[in-house]
């Protein structure tokens, strides 16, 4: 018997088990039960939520439709289906709610899971592959991928990737001819395509002799398309290749693989910043490799593939460490769900054709059943990172909307002001034409009345600089004796009415001798004044200027000073 007969007779045997007819069906129902459960947790998670970090460079800066506009890489990769995604979403649905991407999202990640689901069944059975895919369905560490959108270039490339992989098995011309239109829509999503690019070519090699080198068009037109574009466009990308990331490569690869152990398992010690190690990972990668040492020396050999997926998985952490920075380890979040889909398959190859008994799989559910309660911590933690991001998000950009007759066109989010580094690509000169197109994220000013504490304390914030606010002191002034409309007395001894609403125009502080008083300020916010002036000097009159917006709502003042003052509008 040849090799191909070797392998066309393991694959039977895969798929004709004994109790396959009994077993399938309730671990198709599971299945369907896991993927109803998370998409609807997801959904709950993910109520309310808005654009988020990157997604914004989309939005404000890739408007146009020009060739750079879906060729640009974006952090070295090749985003050219994730910013058509964009731009469709965006026409059809404009720009004021998010729920059309987070829902794609939710689609993608089902339909992940059951390709998954699918390739383990052919090699375990279906009672191992529901457990594989319910892994990666709630595989909490993963928060970053699994909450936001943006996201939809590392799943979609897994996505098509994992259909590759399948459509190579059947073994003919049509199956060839769809993996390879995968291939390059997988590298079309993400350069984390690349990896199953390797898988490809690996799978080529293998088959040479029973399918010839003539198949070599399923890896080289992808990586032709993907040539193309790095010589076009993606080589004017910052890279981070350098010969400390290559030496240091297997170092990160041990640690991606112990990653990915601890995060399927629910074992991760990680937090939601990304700081720790994987503590129980790396014994079990040790105990793992142990085991394989074992069955090696008592059956030699490994199915063939086997090596397909192991190309795959080792290609995608040493890309990964060859571009290393601070803030892409091994452990972070977003390679967290590649890491665990790269694991569950290559897991599924190294016991291809071992027959699990029925205490095994209780046993195997159970573990499933914890590992998923454990990472629903990690998964809470980063719901609630990514909540407190929505609320700025779109209490910033409410501010804007707000202050939009006499905001800059400069003005921009920086952290200092938007307080949130995610919000960098967002500027009054991108972000007001899109508004006027595409309608507002952002909190309306009734909105920001209901809006938590700290959305509407970052909306003072942001509204005072963007207006701006302004003062101006002019020293020496006293306090005039004659009776005025619209003055009140304010700081010092029986001061009246520390909180004082104002009108939008100037208001006038005039401060006896003595020192300085502190003005503040607050429009929506409650507990706290979160708007600090430069205040008022002794021995001055002080001029407020607060320029007319759109929302009804008034300014409050609140003045603290030794010596008396008096406010007037």
């Amino acid at each position: 018997m040849d090799a191909r007969q070797g392998e066309i007779g393991e694959a039977a045997f895969a798929h004709a088990r004994p109790d396959e007819g009994r077993s399938a069906r309730p671990a198709l129902i599971a299945l369907a039960l896991a993927l109803v459960a998370s998409s609807v947790l997801l959904l709950v998670l993910t109520s309310g939520f808005t654009f988020y970090q990157d997604t914004w460079a989309f939005l404000m800066h890739r408007r146009e439709f020009s060739v750079d506009a879906f060729l640009e890489p974006h952090n070295e990769h090749i985003v050219l289906i994730p910013v058509a995604i964009e731009k469709l979403l965006l026409a059809v649905f404009g720009m004021t709610t998010a729920l059309p991407e987070y829902v794609l999202l939710i689609l993608m990640l089902a339909a992940t899971a059951y390709l998954l689901f699918v390739y383990v069944r052919r090699r375990l059975g279906p009672w191992p592959a529901t457990m594989a895919a319910t892994l990666l369905l709630f595989v909490g560490p993963a928060w970053q991928v699994l909450l936001w959108p943006f996201e939809i270039g590392f799943v979609g490339s897994i996505l098509a990737g994992l259909g590759m992989m399948l459509m190579l098995e059947r073994e003919d011309r049509r199956g060839d001819r769809l993996a390879c239109l995968l291939l390059a829509i997988s590298l079309g999503f993400s350069s984390l395509g690349i990896s199953f690019a390797a898988a490809a070519a690996v799978d080529i090699f293998l088959r040479r002799r029973s399918g010839g080198l003539g198949r070599a068009y399923i890896a080289a037109v992808p990586l032709g398309l993907f040539a193309i574009w790095y010589l076009g466009w993606g080589h004017t990308a910052e890279s981070h290749l350098s010969l400390i990331n290559v030496l240091g490569s297997p170092v990160y690869l041990m640690n991606g693989l112990a990653s990915s152990l601890d995060t399927v398992l629910g074992l991760s010690t990680i937090d939601v910043a990304g700081a720790g190690q994987p503590e129980w990972g790396r014994p079990l990668l040790v105990a793992a490799i142990v085991l394989l040492c074992v069955a090696q020396a008592r059956k030699p050999g490994f199915s063939p593939r086997l090596w397909p997926a192991a190309a795959a998985t080792a290609s995608f952490w040493l890309l990964a460490a060859f571009n290393f920075i601070p803030g892409r380890e091994a452990t972070s979040s977003r390679y967290a769900y590649a890491g665990a889909a790269f694991i569950l398959i290559l897991a599924a190859d190294l016991l291809r054709g071992v027959r699990l008994g029925r205490r095994t799989l209780w046993v195997g559910g159970a573990v499933v059943l914890a590992a998923v309660a454990a990472n629903m911590v990690s998964l809470k933690a980063g719901h609630d990172v990514l909540k407190e991001q929505s609320v700025l998000t779109r209490a910033d950009t409410g501010a804007i909307d707000i202050a939009r007759r006499s905001v800059d066109p400069t003005f921009a989010l920086t952290p200092d002001v938007a307080g949130t580094p995610s919000l960098i690509d967002v500027d009054a000169a991108e972000y007001l034409p899109a508004v006027d197109e595409y309608g507002s994220p952002g909190y309306t000013p009734a909105e920001l009345e209901g809006a938590s504490e700290l959305g509407r304390k970052q909306a003072d914030i942001v509204l005072s600089r963007a207006l701006p606010i302004s003062v101006l002191a002019r020293r020496g002034a006293r306090l005039s004796g004659a009776a005025e409309t619209n003055c009140v007395t304010a700081g010092g001894p029986g001061a009246l009415n520390p909180d004082l609403p104002l009108a939008p125009g100037p208001t006038r502080i005039e401060l006896g001798p003595g020192p300085r008083a502190t003005v503040a300020l607050r429009r929506f916010a409650v507990g706290e004044f979160p708007v600090l002036t430069e205040g008022a000097p002794g021995d001055s009159v002080t001029v407020l200027r607060i320029p007319r917006d759109t929302a009804p709502q008034p300014w409050h003042l609140q003045l603290t000073s030794q010596q008396p003052a008096r406010v007037c509008q």
